[in-house]
Formats: C-alpha cells, structure tokens, sequence
C-alpha cells in the first residue's frame, strides 16, 4: 500500500479539484457578462429592467449568504457543491429561453441563490487548503477563477462571431459546468471544522471586520460592474459590435489572471497597504482614462488594466480578515467575503439605475468611485 510521503501531497486531488471548481465559476461568470446584451435583447428590458434582473440575482445571493457559512460548516463543501452545480447549471442553461420577464427574475433569483453557494464553498475549500498545506494558494486559485472567466468571455465573443445563437452557447456551457463541477466535487476534503455552537445564527462581524468588508465591498462593486456592463458599454456608448464588447472583456480578465497567478509572490515583496493603494488608483485612472477618451482600442487596453489593478485585491483583503486579533481566521475571511459579495451584487444594478436616469458612460464611473474609495481606505491594513 502506498501512502503520501506529505501532507502536501495528500491534499493534491484537493486542490486540483478546487482550481477546477474556480474554473468552472469563473466561465459562467464570463459567458453571463458576454451575454448580458443578449438577455437585454432577447427579453427587449430597458436599463431599468435589466436592473431590476440584476437585482433578483443579488437579492438571491443576499438571501442565500445569511445562511451559507452555517450549512456549508454543517455539510461541507464536498455535499454542498453538487446541489449548488444543478441549481446553477439549470439556471444558465434557461437563462434566455423563458417567455416572460416574471420568470427571467425568478430564474436570475436561483442564479444568485445557488452562485452564492458555490462561491463561499469553493472559498472555505480553499481558505482550509492553505492552513492545512501551509502554501500561498488562494490567489492561484482565484487566478483560475479569472481564467475561467477569460475562457468564457472569450469563447462566447468567438461564438457570437460565429453566429452560433446565444441560447445554445449557454446551455451547452450550462451541461459543461455540470460535468466538470459533480466530476470534480467528490475530491474535496471530507473533513471541515464544525460550526461551534456559540456561533451558530448570524451575529455582527466586530468593527474591524466590517471595515475590511467595506474595502472588499468596493473592489468587488468594481469588478460587478466590468462583469454585466462592460460588454453592453462597449455596444451602447462606443457603437461596437458585442463580439468587441466580449474581447474587452477577455483582455479584463485575461491581466486579472495573469497578475492573481503571480500575486503571491508579489504580496510577499510589497506591503499590503501601498499595494492594495497602487492597485486601485491604477484601476480608477485606466477607467477613467477610457471614459473620457472614448476610443474602443483604447477601451481595450484600458480594460486590461483595471483587471490587473483589481486582480489581489481579494486574496489581500481575504488574508487581512483572517489575521485579526481575536478572530478565527476562517469566521474572518467569511465575515470579509460576505459583505464583499454585496458590492459585487449590489454594484450591477446601481449603475443600471444611473445609466436609465443619466447614460451609461456616466454610471460606468461607479468604477472610478470604487476604486478611489478603496485606494484611501487602504491604510486600515496597516
């Protein structure tokens, strides 16, 4: 019988079963944001309407988060992934073949509802990896989320070119998460530190906690925005085709994996603070560089450039809440990631209701607010 020589080595099928599971996310996630025009289209919604669908997903995930740390602590990833997978491979791949507007919100709700799971499952698997390893490896973990992302931004762009109808793209990806999700899900650790029974129901977060997820609230609300907007900004404001749209969006989370991927090493040589500070004043300049300029080459690059700006502001602003004096490590990175997934949320429909009441180039600079706002909150990392 051959066992591992190393704890590391033990936790392997672990972890490539998580980069899995943040490559599957991160391809619904992009083929949602490539699609976006394709759902304002096919349901002929407004700005406001769109908001309001937007809306239905965040107010799922709001719902879903107050009870997901407790069931996922109960359960487990490993049990939570599989029911989390259908709900959310049957909500994609529907997400454009219902016939009315009620059943879009009621389809956008268990989007939220079962992406909510997902993610802070695939968080606490990998949150449990790097105490168990002692290895950096959430920032690549997240990297392969942005990859993912890339993946199917990229892949619908290429698609929508083709002219491949968007309603089969999204089913097809719907079947392809399926697989890859309830393939992957059975080599997550079998184990998790159990809910303590004094923390069991939902209490505050301490001030400090609520802080750093005020900052990840902001850098999330940023990436909300490039996620379900940028792809119609690129349509509606400077009149590109939505295959254009999709390559801005690519190039966004293309410079976001490729900077998570060597974000490890870059958080070990420069100070938390400067660097969270640095990321976000070039994400806001980058944005509001293309805003004024209005140039879709431009637009392009500057994409590019809020996505490698934005890329560690998470696995920061994570390892910070799991650091606090007094504080389990994994209640603080919960604490932090769930008031941070109500700016990713939350952000999509704010700018729908400023594009309907103003322009969307003018909601578009929620971004450049977002980021500033994080860049000078970034001294309460120190």
């Amino acid at each position: 019988m051959n066992l591992p020589s190393s704890p590391a080595r033990a936790l392997r099928p672990a972890r490539i079963a998580v980069r899995c599971l943040f490559f599957a996310f991160g391809t619904v996630t992009g083929a949602w944001g490539a699609h976006v025009p394709s759902a304002k289209a096919r349901y002929a919604l407004s700005e406001a309407e769109l908001s309001l669908a937007l809306l239905a997903a965040a107010a799922g995930a709001v719902m879903a988060l107050l009870v997901a740390g407790r069931l996922i602590g109960q359960h487990g990833p490993r049990r939570v992934v599989p029911v989390a997978t259908v709900v959310l491979a049957a909500a994609l791949g529907t997400l454009l073949l219902h016939g009315g507007f009620g059943a879009l919100l009621a389809t956008m709700w268990l989007f939220g509802v079962a992406g909510a799971f997902y993610d802070v499952s695939i968080n606490a698997e990998g949150t449990l990896l790097e105490e168990r390893s002692g290895f950096k490896v959430v920032s690549g973990f997240h990297g392969m989320w942005s990859l993912g992302a890339m993946a199917g931004a990229g892949g619908c762009s290429a698609l929508l070119a083709a002219g491949v109808p968007a309603a089969w793209q999204l089913a097809g990806l719907a079947v392809g998460v399926l697989v890859l999700s309830l393939a992957a899900a059975p080599a997550l650790l079998p184990d998790h530190p159990p809910v303590p029974a004094r923390a069991r129901g939902w209490r505050l977060p301490p001030r400090r906690l609520l802080l750093l997820g005020a900052l990840a609230a902001c850098g999330l609300l940023a990436e909300g925005v490039i996620y379900d907007w940028s792809v119609l900004w690129f349509t509606q404001s400077l009149a590109q085709s939505q295959a254009v749209g999709g390559l801005g969006y690519a190039a966004f989370a293309a410079a976001m994996a490729a900077s998570r991927f060597g974000g490890d090493a870059l958080r070990s040589r420069i100070a938390a603070p400067r660097l969270l500070a640095a990321s976000a004043l070039l994400a806001a300049a980058a944005m509001a560089l293309a805003l004024l300029v209005q140039q879709p080459v431009l637009a392009i690059v500057a994409m590019a450039v809020v996505g490698a700006g934005l890329a560690n502001v998470v696995p920061i602003l994570f390892v910070a809440g799991g650091r606090q004096p007094g504080v389990a490590p994994a209640a603080g990175i919960a604490a932090v990631s769930s008031i941070g997934y109500v700016g990713l949320l939350a952000g999509p429909p704010i700018v729908g209701f400023i594009a309907h009441a103003s322009s969307l180039n003018t909601a578009m600079a929620t971004l450049v607010a977002a980021a500033l706002a994080l860049a000078a909150g970034a001294r309460l990392l120190r």
